[in-house]
């Protein structure tokens, strides 16, 4: 089965039914989708299908005809998307300043003559066709669109908040026009509820919008960084091309406070590149031929040539952005609650606002007081706050991650980090630097010098990916040692390596190996110890018996001890995992603050430790940069990958840490907690301001005349008021974490 992703740009959307419906109509009337998370807040769907079955154009085909818009994904869908969005807000202006101008004559004039500040003539009959003129307008052409919202909700047999506006508004306005064709029922009519009730809820739909908007600042940021175009190098002449045409071995020249256009590697030149939007931090990094550098970051000094290596979707900002889009679409676990309410919310409404007006009209006989009431109650209860409440909150959480180098995958990642009870950290690249050096080299037999142990063993190393026996290998270059090269090469799971090296065997490896393989080394007990002890760790050199050691050491991360107390000020417990031997292990806790220590852990274990772990009960974080922590990281409830480290490891995790900062480590959890306290905040308010004031727009304060009238007789302009602000309230609660610390 060739299942793709895609990610569909929705126009449309008035609340979080409108999301619903679109999901249930993907999943039961279009075959071959397998996936579909539709997204109120960044107004966009992520779907999953079978290519085998249907393709994008059936998928947006049934998006449209269930009543709503959708782009179809291409290169440049930023702009087609923009354009869109730009039409859409243009649309809702101009139909709020033609609800604008027609409304507000009317609610002046009408309430001038409710209070009797204008004359007798304001009664006359003429006065109220006036207003059924200025009304109209208003209700089908500025209020249109929650009729033909309304009724898509219907005919996908999902209501939604434009059925609730419509059905509100449009009782008052058709009650109005019995009374004018009929004017021995009554005189007064209620054209002017209508009409601001229209008007106010499409001024409330565009602020929310606009506020809506800044949720989604770190994409549009990351965005402006990309250059449209950029300069080539080709046969000594430069030339400005337009970025979509670079291609991967271009030479790319980068000229001081010029964006760079894509990821490569510098050839020739030097200079201090800003990295900020890549790690958060502020202070530029110095390239020089040989280093990498990366689209979107800024050029601050010297002129720059490099090769590109990545151009289009493959640059490093392109996979950011997509991630960081990817989590703000996705749910977190908590929203299930707000869409099992938000399913059932809008018909147990309507049954309310219907019960009420019969409870009033029977218990008062007035037909007028049970209709205000009913009104009311359907316009405050639209659930647009509730359907914004988690999503927003999600998409300014990971927007402020992104600004601060720390990438979550997904909405879940945010929500289960803030749960972590233990983080348990990788020695090697993630506690240390990664880059062991060689310290001492010993030999044990007397015929042989150290080089020539060393080169024994670098000569074995060459086949090997370890860092450890990288670092013998560099060390024996640096020393400019003839390696012999080997045959026979196999490698024992990060234990130890062994090859023919000129027809002898060799065997390099930790002394925990040696000891797996009934090899005396209780003469060389006294030195390993010795080494182990001050954090270094002991390779040792064989052929038929043990013929020497290379001692190695890694030094911690200048940042680790800060992150580790930082972790532990938030109540978590720390635990370091490594395949290094107990002494070297706890020597580098020790340094790095970490009271408790995994040691001597192969690398297929690590995964099994995790388990473990989490069989306590324990929520677990797993902190880790190489390929063999890849399994660790996905066993973890959330697993943490340092940026720096390999692509396996990256895939793997449910967050990242651009810059390889530990810090980013507390900095992740801290800003996770704090985006599920507003999530938490913003429900309480949405389904506080609904259970508050549904019942005091059905008329529950009415007995009580000691309070005010306008709560005892909450009037349906009122109502529209609060429900718009309920919605900017809860978006701008959200926006509060774009400036959290």
């Amino acid at each position: 089965m060739a299942v793709t992703k895609i990610t569909i740009p929705i126009t449309g959307m008035t609340c979080v039914n409108c999301a619903m419906n679109i999901e249930r109509v993907l999943k039961k009337k279009v075959p071959g989708v397998t996936g579909v998370s539709v997204n109120f807040a960044t107004e966009r769907a992520e779907v999953t299908f079978d290519q085998a079955i249907t393709n994008i154009q059936t998928i947006v085909a049934a998006i449209e005809k269930a009543g709503y818009g959708a782009i179809i994904p291409i290169d440049d869908m930023e702009d087609e998307e923009t354009a869109a969005r730009e039409k859409e807000a243009q649309d809702q202006k101009k139909k709020f300043i033609i609800g604008l101008i027609f409304t507000l004559p009317l609610f002046i004039i009408s309430m001038a003559r409710d209070f009797g500040v204008i004359g007798p003539w304001g009664h006359a009959a003429w006065v109220n066709w006036l207003f059924f003129c200025l009304a109209t307008p208003v209700q089908f052409y500025t209020g249109f669109d929650y009729y033909g919202g309304g009724w898509k909700g219907i005919i996908n047999k999902s209501a939604n908040m434009d059925l609730l506006v419509a059905l509100g508004s449009s009782v008052a306005y058709f009650y109005s026009i019995i009374l004018l064709l009929y004017p021995d029922h009554g005189h007064h009519v209620y054209f002017e509820t209508s009409a601001v009730i229209i008007t106010l809820i499409r001024l409330g739909k565009m602020l929310e919008a606009k506020t809506k908007g800044k949720t989604g600042g770190a994409i549009k940021r990351l965005l402006m960084l990309r250059p449209k175009t950029a300069t080539i190098l080709k046969d000594g002449v430069e030339r400005e091309v337009a970025i979509a045409i670079i291609n991967t071995g271009d030479m790319i020249v980068v000229h001081p406070g010029e964006n760079i256009p894509v990821d490569g590697v510098v050839t020739e030149g030097a200079s201090a590149v800003d990295e900020s939007m890549l790690t958060g931090e502020p202070l530029p990094v110095d390239k020089k031929p040989g280093d990498r550098v990366t689209g979107g970051t800024i050029n601050q000094e010297g002129r720059l040539i490099f090769r590109a290596t990545a151009v289009g979707k493959d640059t490093f900002l392109s996979r950011i952005v997509k991630m960081v889009q990817d989590a703000q679409g996705s749910r977190a676990p908590i929203q299930a609650i707000t869409d099992r309410v938000a399913s059932v919310f809008v018909p147990a409404i309507i049954i309310l606002a219907i019960i009420t007006f019969i409870l009033w009209w029977v218990m008062g006989g007035d037909f007028v007081p049970a209709m205000i009431r009913m009104v009311a109650v359907l316009v405050i209860a639209c659930p647009c706050a509730l359907g914004l409440a988690t999503p927003t909150a999600i998409v300014a959480g990971t927007g402020k991650g992104a600004e601060k180098g720390i990438l979550f995958k997904t909405g879940v990642a945010l929500e289960q980090v803030s749960k972590s009870d233990a983080i348990v950290l990788d020695k090697t690249g993630t506690v240390t630097a990664g880059k062991p050096t060689v310290t001492s080299v010993i030999s044990f037999d007397k015929n042989l010098s150290g080089d020539h142990i060393l080169k024994l063993a670098a000569s074995v190393e060459q086949g090997s990916e370890h860092p450890l026996g990288k670092a013998i290998v560099n060390e024996a270059k640096r020393r400019g040692l003839q390696l012999s090269p080997p045959a026979l090469f196999r490698a024992h799971g990060g234990s130890g390596v062994e090859a023919d090296i000129e027809d002898v065997k060799v065997y390099a490896g930790k002394p925990e190996w040696f000891k797996g393989h009934d090899v005396n080394i209780k003469e060389e007990t006294a030195s390993i110890s010795e080494l182990q002890e001050k954090g270094n760790t002991v390779i040792l050199v064989g052929t038929e018996r043990i013929k020497g050691l290379i001692a190695l050491s890694d030094t911690i991360k200048p940042e680790a001890k800060d992150a580790v107390s930082g972790l532990k000020q938030m109540g978590l417990k720390i635990i370091m995992v490594t395949g290094d031997n107990k002494n070297t292990a706890s020597s580098i806790a020790l340094m790095a603050g970490i009271d408790e220590v995994i040691s001597e852990v192969m690398p297929e274990e690590k995964a099994n430790k995790i388990k473990e772990l989490k069989e306590k009960g324990l929520k677990v974080g797993m902190v880790g940069d190489g390929i063999n922590d890849a399994p660790a990281l996905a066993q973890a409830d959330v697993g943490i990958a340092i940026g720096t480290g390999t692509d396996i490891a990256i895939e793997s995790a449910d967050i990242i840490l651009a810059s390889g900062d530990l810090r980013g480590i507390p900095a992740a959890i801290k800003l996770s907690r704090q985006t599920m306290g507003v999530i938490k905040q913003n429900l309480f308010w949405a389904f506080f301001y609904n259970v508050a004031l549904i019942p005091v727009a059905a008329g529950a304060l009415y007995p009580l005349d000691f309070l005010p009238m306008f709560l005892r007789e909450l009037h349906p302009i009122l109502a529209a008021l609060a429900m718009a602000m309920s919605s900017i309230t809860v978006v701008s609660n959200s926006l509060r974490l774009y400036r959290s610390k």
